[in-house]
């Protein structure tokens, strides 16, 4: 699904998804009770304050497979993925043509209401991302990589789209590299599980 700002009509096509090359959406990945078991599983985590360098998140998260240390730009040890998350990852890997073992980095990450996620892309450590969303919709902003202003200083447009409960998204080549993103504040508690491969090369 996706929404656009009235000043995008004439910019962008009746589906702005179809200018992120690599861009896959699919509602409805996980039915309720798979949601149900998952959040069961994400709420045991010990989910920790994100932090960026200087600045702590608002979102809290645990990551498996490493985790990445902004302070010193590269990857630290983490724990292993748990069981009770495997499925899920085999099931993502599926979707995606890959083997399970190929998605090494797992993060979960919790948005409480009016939580934002600011514009990124994510580390290059990584190659192609999986996303999981529980419970809340989100609605995620991309715009073109690196941004720049036009003439008059005014910042590039943007594509909206929303992510809904229990849906899958994968970022892959273009919509992976050439553009960024970020997470408009929440309106309601919501949990994401993103999947990555390692950086190819």
């Amino acid at each position: 699904m996706y929404t656009r700002h009235p000043a995008q009509e004439s910019l962008f096509p009746d589906d702005p998804s179809l200018l992120l090359q690599g861009w896959q959406y699919e509602n409805d990945f996980l039915d309720i009770e798979q949601e149900q078991d998952l959040l069961q599983v994400v709420r045991a985590l010990p989910l920790q304050p994100m932090r960026y360098k200087d600045h702590t998140a608002r979102r809290r998260g645990i990551a498996f497979g490493g985790h990445y240390d902004f302070a010193a730009t590269r990857l630290q040890p983490s724990p292993d993925l748990p069981a009770a998350l495997l499925p899920l990852r085999a099931r993502v890997a599926e979707h995606m043509g890959v083997a399970p073992e190929a998605l090494v980095h797992v993060l979960v990450a919790e948005y409480q209401p009016g939580t934002p996620l600011g514009w990124h892309r994510d580390v290059p450590d990584f190659e192609d991302v999986a996303g999981v969303s529980l419970m809340g919709t989100g609605l995620m902003q991309f715009r073109p990589y690196p941004p720049q202003r036009d003439a008059l200083g005014q910042p590039p447009p943007h594509v909206d789209l929303v992510i809904e409960p229990r849906s899958l998204y994968c970022m892959r080549g273009p919509s992976r590299w050439r553009w960024q993103h970020r997470v408009t504040p929440v309106q309601a508690l919501r949990y994401s599980i993103t999947l990555r491969t390692a950086r190819i090369g």
